[in-house]
């Protein structure tokens, strides 16, 4: 009925209708701007008389909406509203949740560029960027649709003789979804739907940087005719509430998406066995990166240094799959650092309502600090700016796209993850040092290697430690069922979203067997003559 799963493509703002429907959304959505949003429990609207601000980072006096601070009261009450319509909702057939998922796919594709301009407002996406998260929500809705109708058809066994046997999958529970501010649609509607399309129930608790986005996906779901209680949602500070509804003992699965040191930490408090929990919680998590492209003396050198600022700079380098490190052949060293230098030189900073612009403002004042005091590290530590490096934060969190060359291995920003607009060039010897240099990282998100060599390629595949490795192509842009996006080490549990076995993470299998009668008659054979 529904097809084949494609891709959404993505919008050519070079068209000027294109464009022009952009604008109109900017337009639209900056009417919109400063309204305050309730919490939302069971389907009922709840306001706490605290509240924070959601800020344009672009823009950093312009309030994009007013959000209310949840109690620990009303986060233990989201969890057991969760966990009271779970019993209703895990007996919807599955066929009902993936036909309710397609109905949220189509309203997103309608409004397309209207939630993408709340994107550029609130977290500070260019244009493609923005355009590019939606259309992977997109993506996520398709496919997890179809794939639930897979899940819920008969599963392949072995046939023994005199027992009729099956394998159904069946949901967990209630699931706590914590995603991320810099894909705030696309991870965000990811985790939420693969949740309840699987029959589970869900406390979905935004980030604090990009509550609107998620609040309009909400009243998407309510229109599409999600039962209230399936998802409800909660915003509020993750050290008042967020251990609340991790902790619950009703909780029965925590998906994350955010950094090494809150997944790590989510991980250590699912796993306490709480008074009353009569499960082990799951923990999927998404924890980030510092990924690697490796540039071999054998390969097109420009090729290579688009593929690397691409994936350097795009969305301002606040992506777990950006290019964090280059690792370059020292016989083509030299001319590599020309190449990538000229083209950030060439990005333009500015603010992300114009279409014209490469890449904006950082996320906040925070963010904006750290990436700063890493670049102030990488020239301590002997690094040599050779583009970029400057700051402005009057108006905005603004930071030029920064190349820092003459990296060491070891070095700090070498290491660590700095998500931000700073790519670190580090020389290697030969392509034995450049994987030794590659691997040498906590994390294993995504990697690349651009060379003209078969056998290095075969190499890299074996050796690259990634979960995620692009060949003479940039190490970001995963497409949902192409590139099956998940990786290793501290990355995370090894989940792939987008994937054929993602929704195997939100449900566990049961098994029945039963021994056919004499005559070959069982029990569902005489009910269905009866």
């Amino acid at each position: 009925m529904h097809g084949e799963f494609r891709n959404e493509a993505f919008t050519d703002f070079s068209r000027e209708e294109n464009a022009q429907l952009m604008r109109a959304a900017i337009e639209k959505v900056r009417g919109e701007l400063g309204r305050d949003y309730p919490l939302v429990i069971g389907g009922e609207r709840v306001e706490t008389g605290r509240t924070f601000d959601s800020i344009n980072p672009a823009k950093k006096t312009e309030v994009v909406g007013r959000f209310q601070k949840a109690t620990e009261e009303l986060a233990r009450r989201a969890v057991e509203t969760a966990d009271e319509t779970f019993k209703s909702w895990a007996r919807t057939p599955a066929e009902e949740r993936a036909e309710l998922l397609f109905r949220v796919a189509a309203i997103l594709r309608e409004r397309r560029h209207e939630l993408s301009a709340w994107m550029i407002f609130e977290v500070g996406k260019t244009w493609a960027e923005a355009d590019g998260d939606t259309a992977e929500a997109i993506d996520f809705c398709e496919f997890y649709a179809r794939e639930m109708l897979r899940y819920s058809a008969p599963q392949p066994i072995v046939t023994l003789e005199g027992e009729e046997n099956r394998l159904q999958y069946i949901p967990l529970g209630v699931g706590v979804v914590i995603p991320p501010w810099n894909f705030p649609l696309a991870i965000m509607a990811g985790m939420t739907v693969a949740s309840w399309v699987t029959g589970n129930t869900v406390v979905l608790k935004p980030s604090s940087d990009a509550p609107a986005i998620a609040y309009k996906f909400f009243e998407i779901l309510e229109e599409a005719g999600l039962p209230a209680g399936v998802v409800n949602f909660m915003t509020g500070s993750g050290a008042e509430v967020g251990d609340v509804v991790v902790d619950h003992p009703r909780t029965r699965y925590v998906a994350f998406t955010g950094s090494k040191e809150i997944g790590l930490r989510i991980n250590e408090r699912a796993a306490r066995h709480q008074e009353g929990q009569v499960w082990i919680k799951r923990v999927v998590a998404e924890m980030g990166g510092k990924d690697a492209i490796i540039v071999d003396a054998d390969t097109d050198l420009d090729d290579a240094a688009t593929g690397v600022v691409q994936s350097a700079f795009g969305f301002q380098g606040q992506k777990c799959s950006a290019c964090s490190r280059a690792i370059i052949h020292a016989g083509v060293y030299d001319e590599m650092l020309e190449r990538i230098a000229a083209r950030t030189e060439k990005l333009k900073l500015g603010e992300p309502t114009d279409g014209a612009t490469n890449l904006s403002a950082v996320i906040n004042q925070k963010a904006f600090k750290t990436i700063s005091d890493y670049i102030e590290k990488g020239t301590a530590d002997g690094g040599r700016v050779i583009a970029g490096g400057g700051t402005d934060g009057e108006q905005g969190f603004y930071i030029e796209p920064t190349v820092i060359a003459d990296v060491k291995p070891g070095d700090r920003i070498e290491q660590e993850e700095i998500f931000g607009p700073v790519l670190a060039c580090i020389k290697a010897q030969d392509f034995d040092d450049a994987l030794r240099i590659a691997n040498d990282t906590e994390y294993g998100l995504t990697g690349a290697v651009y060379t003209n060599d078969p056998e290095k390629l075969e190499r890299a595949k074996r050796e690259f430690h990634v979960g995620n490795l692009y060949l003479n192509r940039k190490c970001t842009g995963a497409l949902v069922g192409v590139h099956p996006f998940g990786g290793f080490n501290m990355s995370g549990t090894d989940s792939k979203a987008g994937g054929r076995d993602y929704l195997g993470l939100f449900m566990q299998a049961k098994v029945w067997a039963e021994k056919v009668r004499a005559g070959g008659e069982n029990a569902k054979e005489k009910r269905t003559a009866i």
